[in-house]
């Protein structure tokens, strides 16, 4: 019943000015702040690792523009989900080098964690007359799992893979052409994971970024989505021209090095909620406790 009444305030939300959205965004950003203890320590652990430079009054806030940005985008998929087709269009601007998704030739887009990700995700799908792929993960909570999956299918001719479909059926979907959107940057546990540098910290990261690359005969292209005060611009970079190899370790490094750059232009916009270093190398100590 709670998840019902919060989807219903989100359709509610969706036909309102920006501006208010992103009022009542900053308002819930630093409630979360406030009362969600556990998550501000492990947002406050991960910019301590990344920049460890940052002075105290720096760290704190960082920490809570990235709670701002988190709320503002999670309310932004109400009108993302339920506002008009023209309202959407006209709050997401498709920028930089969008010529590199055209065409038919197998394509892995490289798209990091940043809060604007599922606004990135509908852009493409309605603004590119192509069938975009990605990878789901079900949700614990049913209501909100159909709420998603209704969302990320709203627009355009997609389809998002169950971690049940398996990596033959992914890697012929490339192969014929359908562009895969992957997230391969978060600790998604130290099964067939490696440990590589992010931000000069061993994280576990998993090799799927060049291994698909490899087995679909795809070219990487990354997409950088950022919230504006407009709506998000969805930034296509151009294609890795280097990427990938024969080295799956030296791929993988590389990629969280470009990561690296693409967030150091909007840090607070990046998902520091998520545990990135949970898992560590052997010997090393737990960095949340």
């Amino acid at each position: 019943m709670g998840t019902r009444i919060v989807l219903y305030w989100m359709r509610v939300f969706a036909p309102l000015p920006l501006t208010w959205v992103r009022a009542l965004g900053w308002l819930l950003g630093w409630l979360l702040y406030a009362v969600v203890a556990p998550r501000r320590r492990v947002v406050q652990i991960n910019l301590r690792l990344c920049f460890p430079k940052l002075t105290v009054a720096e760290l704190r806030r960082l920490t809570r523009r990235v709670f701002v940005c988190f709320a503002q985008a999670w309310l932004d998929r109400g009108w993302l989900w339920h506002g008009s087709p023209e309202l959407v269009r006209a709050r997401l601007r498709l920028s930089g080098a969008v010529e590199e998704l055209q065409g038919s030739d197998p394509i892995i887009i490289f798209a990091p964690h940043f809060v604007g990700l599922d606004a990135g995700w509908t852009a493409l799908t309605q603004q590119l007359p192509r069938h975009f792929t990605t990878i789901y993960t079900d949700q614990a909570n049913k209501t909100a799992d159909a709420w998603i999956l209704r969302g990320r299918q709203r627009f355009g001719s997609c389809r998002l893979f169950g971690r049940a479909d398996g990596v033959k059926t992914i890697v012929a979907s490339l192969r014929q052409g359908d562009p895969l959107y992957l997230l391969p940057d978060m600790n998604f546990g130290p099964h067939e994971s490696l440990f590589v540098p992010f931000y000069g910290v061993a994280a576990a990261t998993v090799p799927s970024l060049s291994r698909f690359a490899r087995l679909g005969r795809a070219k990487v292209v990354p997409v950088v989505t950022r919230m504006t005060a407009q709506g998000y611009e969805v930034q296509v970079l151009s294609a890795w021209p280097d990427y990938p190899t024969d080295d799956l370790l030296a791929d993988t490094a590389l990629m969280n090095t470009r990561l690296q750059t693409y967030i150091d232009a909007v840090p607070e916009q990046y998902y520091w909620v998520h545990k990135r270093f949970k898992d560590r190398p052997p010997g090393e100590a737990a960095v949340y406790g």
